[in-house]
């Protein structure tokens, strides 16, 4: 292989560059009418239809209308065409140059690495890879990649794909994907057990008959959740944002779950009480970067099934005004109480970047709801009525990039000096079957 040869629609030298995710997101997240924007695309397609950056725009456009199969439809067609995609940094030269790996799939398939770089010197190459599709012979000048591939059932089979790949890649490697693959949410429950000051309640997977033969009192939960008892949580595999999640206070609930879940594998954990003395739900996100803790958002809910948008943040002075306090004191509050805990969750996971819903028990533990590589983290929020997060974002942000910066020099990627484009060997040998949506 040439290092200086370009693959096709690989070369640096292509100047076309995405809209992107984030100036996307930020358009319907503002309630702006994305209906224009769509029939631009469309046109630019009527005069040709090769066009892979508008279709993969339109993709996303698609996807943010809640179009998802026509979506993911155009998504296909720009994959078949290339597989690589540039943002350009908005600075007039790059600090630092991120080759993201991503896979072929909605908006919940990869982390949204594009709302972490927005704004900044970080140039961003989205690369899409798939068991199926041909790897490509030459990568773009990067100084570091990144697996931004997010744990799922589906996605398995490829990030095994992607730890072949990386064991022979010629720069460093962050969120090795055999670390992502741990993060099923019974595998991060097996990780995190026994971490003194956190609360992690052992979470199972299980199948559909063996949940109906709990309903039907013909085996006790204990026998698959050892801590088990009721009320216990139900999900279903895969499940995000809270669907499919209740909270089943006794047996007798779990045949009218059933009657309203159409799938066959389920994640059951027994629920744990964390009701603050005001009778509110409170929820963190936190995002572990190089290890070290930094706050995203905080939501507060009279449900105990608490999500940013249904708790109502925007509409709630005092709500909001809680979460800036939060983000004020986390440095001396929240991190420090739970300071040995978070580094100890940070040192089993392994990844460099890393978010945690979690809350706090009555006792004063922290009790770990969720762990995912990809855990959405953005400044789309408005300024008027959310003044306090886009300073909290940006400190997020600056700690992201530092973190790219420290590992690219440390593992002897750039130190300061930039690299051509890069021969690339993929591993002898058949590729695993791709998985069917």
């Amino acid at each position: 292989m040439n290092p200086q040869a370009s693959a096709p629609g690989l070369a640096n030298g292509d100047c076309q560059q995405l809209i992107g995710l984030a100036p996307l997101a930020r358009m319907a997240y503002d309630g702006a009418d994305l209906g224009p924007l769509k029939e631009r695309l469309l046109d630019r397609l009527a005069r040709n239809e090769n066009d892979a950056y508008a279709l993969m725009d339109l993709s996303t456009v698609l996807q943010l209308m809640g179009q998802r199969q026509i979506g993911l439809s155009m998504q296909a067609l720009a994959l078949g065409l290339r597989q690589l995609y540039r943002l350009r940094c908005s600075a007039d030269s790059a600090g630092i140059r991120l080759l993201a790996i991503l896979c072929p799939g909605d908006l919940s398939e990869n982390h949204a690495l594009e709302f972490l770089v927005e704004g900044s010197d970080i140039a961003l190459d989205m690369l899409y890879v798939a068991p199926d599709i041909p790897f490509p012979a030459t990568l773009p000048d990067h100084d570091l990649a990144m697996v931004a591939v997010c744990e799922n059932d589906r996605n398995r089979p490829l990030l095994e794909h992607i730890e072949t790949l990386v064991k022979s890649w010629p720069r460093p490697v962050l969120c090795a994907p055999d670390r992502i693959a741990r993060l099923t949410r019974d595998g991060a429950c097996a990780l995190l057990q026994a971490v003194p000051g956190i609360v992690v309640p052992r979470t199972t997977r299980i199948d559909r008959r063996t949940l109906e033969r709990i309903g039907r009192a013909e085996t006790a939960v204990t026998a698959f959740v050892e801590d088990g008892a009721f009320p216990i949580i139900v999900r279903p595999v895969d499940s995000q944002q809270g669907r499919g999640l209740m909270k089943l206070d006794n047996r007798a609930a779990i045949a009218g779950y059933l009657k309203t879940r159409p799938e066959n594998a389920f994640y059951v954990a027994r629920y744990v009480e964390n009701r603050g003395p005001d009778g509110q739900y409170r929820k963190y996100r936190i995002v572990l970067i190089d290890g070290r803790p930094y706050a995203s958002h905080m939501a507060i809910s009279d449900h105990w099934v608490v999500h940013y948008m249904s708790a109502d943040m925007q509409g709630s002075v005092a709500k909001r005004a809680e979460e800036a306090r939060f983000f004020a004191a986390f440095d001396d509050d929240f991190a420090r109480r739970h300071h040995d805990a978070l580094l100890s969750v940070a040192r089993r996971l392994e990844l460099e970047y890393v978010g945690i819903d979690c809350g706090e028990t009555p006792d004063g533990e922290l009790l770990i709801f969720e762990v995912d590589s990809g855990m959405t983290v953005h400044a789309l929020d408005p300024v008027d009525i959310f003044p306090y997060k886009r300073p909290q974002m940006r400190k997020v942000f600056r700690a992201f990039r530092q973190m790219l910066m420290d590992a690219s020099i440390q593992r002897g990627a750039c130190n300061g000096a930039h690299h051509t484009a890069t021969a690339f060997s993929a591993p002898a040998g058949p590729a695993p079957a791709p998985e069917t949506q």
